[in-house]
């Protein structure tokens, strides 16, 4: 693109980010629509990557028009997420509370277990959602477990059963979160 259409130019490690914003005319459109072009280059291997936003509004900036599409595509994934992990597909109500109630529950979900990840995954990046619930689904087994013995095990013992468990059908197998306090 021309270089007048140039809004921004950043290098960070090794990653030269270009952003052009331009009005831009369309066959398919009738009045011209907002056009935003990030350019990313690797500088040591010239590889480059682009993302091209849009908009109708003429005068929204680019840096705004990318908080619009940031936060858009969050709320997508905040939906991804409570379908595919906190049953925001799977619930069998059909009463307008009820239905309420269960994508409430699944969207506290969503960022309960955000906050929850945000913590295991100073120890380990690569913990995940599914780590997450086998973790406390195996400390919840060992919980009730423990309630059947005739006598509980002394706390390091404890302890040492309830990580082996919780571990267990986990994929990126971690330790107690690291603490915020």
């Amino acid at each position: 693109m021309k270089k007048k259409y140039l809004k921004a130019d950043d290098t960070e490690a090794g990653i030269r980010t270009q952003i052009y914003q331009a009005a831009l005319l369309n066959h398919e459109f009738v009045s011209p629509i907002n056009v935003v072009v990030i350019l990313k280059t690797n500088l040591s291997s010239k590889k480059q990557a682009h993302v091209i936003l849009f908009s109708t509004d003429l005068e929204l900036s680019y840096e705004k028009l990318y908080d619009y599409y940031t936060l858009r595509f969050q709320i997508e994934f905040n939906f991804r997420d409570a379908k595919q992990y906190w049953g925001l597909d799977d619930f069998m109500n059909v009463k307008k509370e009820a239905v309420t109630n269960a994508a409430n529950l699944s969207f506290f979900m969503v960022n309960f277990s955000s906050v929850l990840l945000r913590q295991y995954r100073k120890n380990n990046p690569e913990f995940s959602v599914l780590d997450l619930k086998s973790y406390y689904r195996g400390y919840r087994y060992v919980a009730e477990t423990i309630k059947l013995l005739p006598r509980k095990p002394d706390g390091i013992l404890l302890s040492e059963i309830f990580q082996q468990i919780a571990r267990l059908g986990m994929v990126h197998p971690a330790f107690e979160p690291v603490s915020t306090a």
